[in-house]
């Protein structure tokens, strides 16, 4: 019964420190909610079923902080870790928030904020290698351009890629056995961000000097800001084996970037998602990056977290019921969706080329035939509205 299902740290769901520590800020208002202490939030999150927590360096370790206060910060929160069972299987790195890293962090045009963000990445690397991270995301946040006269593009590049390259060398000769997963995203914070969108990542990885060590962290939100299909995308990611990490929240498609609880919005792309992953078995982790909404007080940020967890699990359980239900088996026959497993060119050999064109067809036979869309994605519509 979907009223039973309760997250365990099975289902591998983790946040970000920066997710349920998000203090209700926006463009137009201070904060809404005190700061909350990471060792905290490692405590409630394990009692509500999560896996872990991620993190960016300053989420954990202040700016400016001395070594002795770095290294006591970061026991006191792998004791916290130890204490609930918690895992930190990803970490990131802040390029964004401080005003040095206003021209961009990697691509920024002086060479000297380039070098600065390349530090401050490695000292995160070891600070993610420390707490056990096994996957490194990046996510360009301030990695484009409002004046384009200002930027040159393929230059722009050649600097990411030479960061992105560094790096992996960097965890290499370190021996951290840690991957690379790019986050992609269209715009916001910059006009226009470079590697946009899973094809422009994927294109970019393919050229740099370790790719097997590159990957991708999509995310539902930064997809669905340009009007694309999330689920689509982390299909080609799951079919480009290059689906290191996922980010999962809740988001209006051509609208700001809202970072909603999970199935707050986009439910049918939700319920799709939640199905392609659960079909593939893939093992990564379920990552919610995402807040509450400005209204909430505390109580009202861990509602947010079970939220995510439970709309997960209960879109799971409709993934499930769609596999069994008979009506539906019935209009995926019709729809032929098993046929797009069989090969095009079913036989091998010299002259296949050949006997492809000898092959008679009466393509206005084919064309008369009805696939059944309209009864199949009524079936779906009553699956997630919970008449079937």
């Amino acid at each position: 019964m979907i009223d039973d299902l309760q997250p365990t740290p099975d289902d591998r769901f983790t946040f970000g420190l920066w997710t349920v520590g998000n203090r209700g800020r926006d463009p137009f208002g201070h904060e809404t909610r005190p700061p909350l202490d990471p060792v905290d939030a490692v405590r409630t999150l394990s009692t509500l079923g999560a896996y872990g927590v991620s993190l960016h360096d300053d989420d954990l370790v202040s700016p400016g902080s001395s070594a002795a206060e770095r290294d006591a910060i970061v026991a006191r929160f792998r004791a916290a870790l130890a204490e609930t069972g918690m895992q930190v299987p990803m970490a990131t790195t802040n390029l964004f928030s401080h005003p040095v890293f206003k021209d961009g962090a990697f691509t920024a045009n002086d060479p000297r904020v380039r070098r600065h963000a390349l530090r401050k990445t490695l000292d995160a690397i070891d600070l993610g290698a420390e707490l056990g991270a096994t996957v490194y995301v990046m996510w360009g946040g301030r990695e484009g351009v409002e004046c384009d006269a200002a930027k040159d593009v393929p230059a722009a590049l050649d600097c990411y890629a030479e960061a992105v390259n560094a790096c992996c060398a960097y965890i290499v000769e370190r021996g951290y056995g840690m991957e690379i997963a790019l986050e992609p995203k269209p715009n916001e914070p910059r006009g226009n961000l470079f590697l946009p969108t899973v094809g422009h990542a994927l294109a970019f990885i393919h050229e740099l000097e370790y790719p097997d060590m590159v990957g991708l962290n999509p995310e539902l939100a930064h997809e669905t800001m340009s009007g694309l299909s999330f689920h689509h995308a982390v299909a080609q990611a799951l079919w480009s084996d290059k689906l290191l990490h996922i980010d999962l929240n809740g988001q209006v498609p051509s609208k700001y970037d809202q970072d909603f609880r999970f199935g707050a919005e986009g439910i049918r792309d939700a319920f799709y998602l939640v199905k392609l992953l659960e079909d593939a078995e893939w093992d990564g982790m379920r990552h919610f990056d995402a807040h509450a909404y400005r209204t909430e007080d505390i109580e009202g940020v861990w509602d947010f977290a079970r939220g995510c967890m439970r709309t997960y699990l209960i879109l799971r359980d409709k993934a499930a019921r769609f596999t069994e239900d008979p009506d539906i088996k019935e209009a995926l026959a019709v729809a032929k969706v098993d046929q797009l497993g069989l090969p095009t060119l079913p036989e091998t050999g010299d002259d296949r080329f050949e006997r492809l064109r000898k092959e008679t067809v009466d393509v206005d036979a084919l064309a008369a035939v009805g696939y059944g869309h309209e009864r199949l994605d009524q079936l779906v519509t009553e699956l997630l509205l919970g008449a079937r």
